[in-house]
């Protein structure tokens, strides 16, 4: 259901759960969230999450599963599963690559807000669907969509359900990157990623995630007495690559 492969410094969380086109199960969502702290653990330098079936990202949650919740507590249940998971993405320390070619639907579209970079593929298609099924989002989600999109956009996409082509995805900021094949290019940029300073790219992260955070100035200013601005001045003054370890 859920895959993690490393290859170099890059690491690479796979959806795989052809039989229900991705949608992830109460226990998928739990599974998804130790996948990211096994990662978090590591000295990966960057993240992508894919999914392994062809032409659906995901389909969300596994709406099998909501039958039950209007006697049982499993509503509940759900919710927090469904938090740990995308919290547990959001919070990895160093950046992750949403890869979406193909239908990204309902909690799937959560999923891939909790990215730092989403690159989706010309076939790729966006909706979110809870009003069709006669229910709301998380707080935390519509929250993630309004700062991505914008409030308008955001509830044109949760009044309606209505689909959003990857063309409109760009052009709405939903997606930063659009490519006929988004895995090419999302490794690319993993790539670059990996070959800058490891400690400055998380701190990038952490200071784009909070800048209002005044830690991040002391932060800034003990960079410049690390082990990577002298590698990374060296290798500037040198007029090479830099080799961080």
């Amino acid at each position: 259901m859920i895959q993690v492969d490393r290859d170099g410094f890059i690491a690479t969380i796979t959806l795989s759960r052809p039989q229900a086109r991705n949608a992830l199960p109460i226990a998928g969502w739990h599974a998804l969230a130790e996948a990211a702290r096994e990662i978090a653990a590591s000295d990966a330098r960057c993240v992508l999450l894919q999914s392994e079936v062809p032409v659906v990202f995901s389909a969300g949650a596994d709406i099998g599963e909501f039958a039950t919740f209007a006697v049982t507590d499993d509503a509940a249940n759900f919710r927090k599963a469904m938090r740990a998971g995308i919290d547990a993405i959001a919070a990895l320390p160093m950046p992750v690559i949403a890869v979406i070619d193909g239908g990204c639907f309902g909690a799937a579209i959560a999923l891939v807000l909790a990215a730092d970079l989403r690159v989706a593929g010309d076939g790729a298609q966006f909706a979110s669907t809870p009003a069709k099924l006669g229910i709301g989002y998380p707080r935390e989600d519509v929250a993630r969509l309004i700062a991505q999109v914008g409030k308008g956009n955001a509830a044109r996409m949760l009044f309606t359900g209505e689909i959003v082509e990857a063309a409109d995805a760009l052009a709405m900021g939903l997606v930063e990157l659009r490519w006929e094949e988004p895995a090419p290019l999302a490794r690319a940029f993993a790539d670059r990623i990996a070959a800058n300073g490891p400690q400055a790219i998380r701190l990038l992260k952490r200071t784009l995630n909070d800048p209002a955070d005044p830690v991040l100035d002391a932060e800034f200013d003990a960079a410049f007495t690390g082990p990577e601005f002298a590698e990374g001045y060296k290798a500037f003054r040198e007029r090479r690559r830099p080799d961080y370890p």
